[in-house]
């Protein structure tokens, strides 16, 4: 399998405490990797580092063969960076003046100066992959929070990126909701496409995901095939933390 993105020794501190300990992580194309742990443990700071939302203190970040330094990167390369990369945010982060179909062309026709009428075409194909064609113009405030969330998954697909970051994307929705963006996340999945999810959802993360890293304190506790580390988990804190998501869920 060939590599696409590689992170080294990423560390972090918020006001001196330290959330993230010199965390390493290679992802490689195709592969869908889930990031368990308990609250606090640096799963949302490490995805939010990766895609610059924050600043990391050190560190190094590869992707296509390119190596940038996480502490010190440019403008021009985080631009250059982010072009290859989507984020999909626990609280769909959409404009709520614009329409799902304007939400979805916002990137295209604002960033990438794509003249409209090709983003709008773009924009409604992945409307229609995430299944809310006929919901192109609705607004946010009249959509539930499965279809926002599914709108901000077609904006994500729009700019066909190379690697999608999910961080927690069903933990605002009700729970009869949340099956719709899992099934587009799955769909996505078999499909080929790249993606680290941070996620809650265990089930989820074990049908789905490829590969599972298990993060507790700011560090990688244990990672590994996702069969291996749901079935043999090597650390008896890994073990723990999946025996209590069983219980949770029983």
């Amino acid at each position: 399998m060939k590599e696409i993105l590689r992170v080294e020794n990423i560390h972090k501190q918020f006001e001196g405490l330290e959330v993230l300990k010199g965390v390493s992580l290679t992802v490689n194309q195709g592969e869908v990797v889930a990031i368990l742990g308990p609250s606090g443990s640096g799963k949302t700071t490490l995805l939010r580092c990766m895609n610059f939302l924050e600043r990391a203190d050190s560190g190094c970040l590869t992707m296509d063969g390119e190596t940038f330094d996480l502490g010190r990167i440019t403008k021009k390369e985080l631009a250059r960076l982010r072009r290859k990369t989507a984020f999909v945010f626990q609280n769909y982060n959409l404009f709520l003046n614009k329409t799902a179909l304007q939400n979805v062309t916002q990137g295209l026709t604002v960033a990438r100066k794509m003249p409209r009428a090709q983003a709008e075409e773009i924009g409604m194909a992945m409307l229609e992959k995430v299944g809310l064609a006929d919901r192109a113009g609705y607004y946010p405030h009249q959509l539930s929070g499965g279809q926002q969330q599914r709108v901000a998954i077609a904006r994500a697909l729009a700019t066909d990126p190379e690697v999608i970051y999910f961080d927690e994307p069903t933990s605002a929705l009700d729970p009869e909701l949340i099956g719709e963006v899992l099934g587009v996340i799955q769909q996505l999945a078999a499909e080929g496409r790249t993606m680290l999810v941070v996620t809650h959802e265990m089930r989820f993360a074990r049908n789905v995901s490829t590969h599972t890293l298990f993060m507790e304190g700011g560090v990688v506790v244990e990672e590994g095939p996702t069969k291996e580390v749901f079935d043999h988990p090597r650390q008896e804190r890994t073990k723990a933390f999946l025996q209590g998501q069983e219980e949770s869920r029983a």
